[in-house]
């Protein structure tokens, strides 16, 4: 599945020809010139790409400079100031630029008549209304139909990158390029920046691995912190390294980061460009190989020719990856290829001879319906008839636990039921219900059970056996006590458990609980036949960009081909702070699914982060944050 998509690149490529797989040069003038007053001009933003620079030199270059060209970035209020512009220009013949489109979901429809509006008679003929937008549902429809479509996106690969920065402003203006007091130290940092720009940037296409939350650092993150470079190295003597990464890591690109890992990431990744070494040393290296370097040159050309003297095929190690990396890179791509290609299907059709869609829609729900237990606690509790005033915590969890889990129930009984209703033509099939139906038929979870479950990546198979597994699960913790190792990967709220851990030891202890955190102890073996004197034993971790070496006790680079690696259980020690040791650790992220990224919820917790985990490590851990290295509760298959 990993050479999807190139084995579909070279299917498209021998039946259709080059020209439909390479996406063609960006043309802003041939654009324009296809367009007339009437008609919007329509900028789809991506990821990477501001368009705003190039158009902004294009209206100067056709006579539309600051005094004919308005621009405005919509959002709350921005309405009536919009429309204002709009008259105006229809009258005068000015420009209007109309940024971040998808920001005003309210005010579409008020666009959309007024596209409808245009007619040549009453407009000027200078007049043109640019858009910008991401591509959003609510986009006006008419806008859309009759707008000229322009898209620029970032390049592909790292060499394409840094030429481009290269060719950007302000680095493009020769007098402004050899300018510097420092030029030397410049031209160097300078290569650091633009290449830590393409890094940061193609980390993207490695999912979660590169970046918890996909950020959209463009081209204005580079240039401010170039400007600031140049100032910098212009005003001062020495080489202000503190401040320089302050500004580029904290402010200029970390100010689009709202993940905290995230930002120690970005700020790891940063130090290696920008530090005394990256200056001092000739050739400075920036991956393991030796072949991407900080080049000592002068020309403006030269950095630009070394940029595409780079090899095509940029290998993972310059991200800071492990070679496993490419693997997950084209899973991914043909996860996206196929799950947009499934969105062109009817929902309903059938192929082939086999069952319809109603049928496997059926026998999907009668085996959910046959298979859920009749409740979640049956039977009588371990501890018998206890007074809830009496209980431990660690009974409370799974009481509280159940609760969670029984409304997750009740949703999918009831969905399954009226699967089946409809499909009888007992009852309505209304819109909810047809969801649930078309998922059951791809083998997805329905919208429905997501929005009461837990986070799962799973396919509806896998999921439903996880879900009775959880069960079971809780079932037994009610039935015959605490286990000696407890499934972490089972609880639908894993922070109460740990919460529960930590009250424990407080309570026996009399130390208040915010003075607690645990210590981490990977064990040796996989079979625990006791439970540990303090604290809990856990289980059903894994790890991705990485593996635990028990050899070494330590974390350690990833078997070739192996993108997961079953972790020991974990001895959860709570410590007073103070007491916890202070060895060099990674501390490494646990999540409850592999697509890290959580939204924050009511409890101030993120939905999908748990907890870190300082783990011994024989690499400095920087190595291990640049791998993107993260444990996980449960795997998306």
């Amino acid at each position: 599945m990993d050479m999807m998509v190139p084995g579909v690149q070279n299917f498209v490529e021998g039946q259709l020809g080059k020209q439909f797989i390479e996406p063609p040069l960006f043309d802003l003038a041939s654009s324009y010139s296809d367009s007339h007053c009437c008609i919007p001009l329509l900028f789809v933003l991506t990821p990477g790409s501001d368009p705003m620079g190039t158009l902004l030199k294009f209206a100067d270059d056709q006579g539309f400079g600051s005094s004919r060209l308005f621009s405005l970035s919509l959002g709350q209020g921005q309405g009536p100031i919009a429309v204002k512009l709009i008259d105006e220009g229809v009258r005068s013949g000015t420009w209007v630029v109309l940024q971040n489109c998808h920001l005003a979901k309210s005010w579409m429809p008020m666009l959309e008549k007024i596209c409808e509006g245009l007619t040549p008679d009453s407009t000027h003929p200078d007049f043109r209304l640019w858009l910008t937008s991401y591509p959003a549902d609510h986009f006006p429809v008419y806008v859309l139909q009759n707008g000229v479509k322009m898209t620029n996106e970032p390049p592909q690969g790292l060499r394409a990158n840094i030429a481009r920065s290269y060719q950007s402003d302000p680095i493009n203006e020769a007098e402004w390029f050899e300018g510097n007091k420092q030029s030397e130290v410049f031209k160097k940092l300078l290569f650091a920046l633009c290449f830590f720009h393409a890094v940061i940037q193609e980390r993207r296409q490695f999912g979660p691995l590169g970046w918890n939350i996909r950020y959209e650092f463009n081209e204005t993150d580079l240039k401010i912190s170039v400007t600031q470079l140049y100032m910098f190295l212009n005003e001062y003597d020495d080489i202000q390294f503190v401040a320089l990464r302050y500004l580029t890591g904290e402010c200029n690109y970390g100010g689009r980061v709202t993940d905290d890992w995230d930002r120690r990431c970005l700020n790891t990744i940063l130090f290696k460009f920008y530090n005394p070494r990256a200056v001092e040393e000739n050739k400075y290296p920036l991956d393991p190989s030796g072949l991407y370097y900080i080049p000592t040159l002068k020309e403006h050309a030269d950095f630009i020719a070394f940029a595409r003297s780079l090899p095509a095929a940029t290998p993972p190690s310059v991200f800071g990856f492990h070679a496993n990396a490419d693997i997950t890179k084209h899973f991914r791509e043909a996860e996206e290829l196929l799950d947009t290609a499934i969105l062109t299907q009817d929902t309903m059709s059938a192929g082939g001879a086999g069952a319809t869609p109603e049928q496997q829609a059926m026998a999907v729900a009668e085996d959910v319906l046959a298979r859920l237990p009749a409740s979640i606690l049956s039977g009588p509790s371990h501890e018998g008839n206890v007074k809830p005033a009496d209980m431990t915590p660690m009974s409370i969890v799974v009481i509280q636990e159940a609760a969670r889990y029984e409304r997750l129930v009740q949703v999918v009984r009831s969905s399954s039921r009226a699967v089946i209703g409809a499909i009888q033509g007992v009852s309505v099939l209304n819109d909810i219900t047809e969801e649930v139906l078309t998922s059951m038929v791809r083998g997805r979870i329905p919208a429905l059970w997501a929005g009461k479950s837990y986070p799962s990546l799973k396919p509806l198979g896998a999921y439903f056996n996880d879900l009775l597994e959880r069960l079971a699960f809780l079932q037994h913790w009610h039935q015959y006590g605490p286990p000696v190792v407890f499934w972490l990967s089972g609880f639908y709220f894993p922070q109460a458990f740990l919460t529960a851990a930590q009250q424990s030891y407080a309570r026996k202890y009399k130390i208040p609980i915010d003075q607690l955190d645990f210590h981490f102890e990977v064990q040796r073996t996989f079979e625990l036949e006791k439970p540990p004197e303090e604290g809990v034993y856990i289980r059903g971790l894994f790890m991705e960009g990485a593996r635990w070496n028990n050899d070494k006790y330590c974390v350690d680079e990833s078997l070739a081909k192996v993108l997961y690696d079953v972790f020991p259980p974990v001895w959860l020690i709570p410590l007073k702070r103070e007491d916890i040791p202070k060895d060099v650790f990674y501390n490494c992220p646990l999540y409850k699914t592999g697509d890290r990224r959580g939204v924050l919820s009511t409890t101030g917790h993120s939905t999908n982060y748990i907890l870190f985990m300082r783990l011994p490590t024989g690499e400095d851990p920087s190595h291990w944050i640049m791998r993107g290295v993260a444990l996980l509760t449960q795997l998306p298959f």
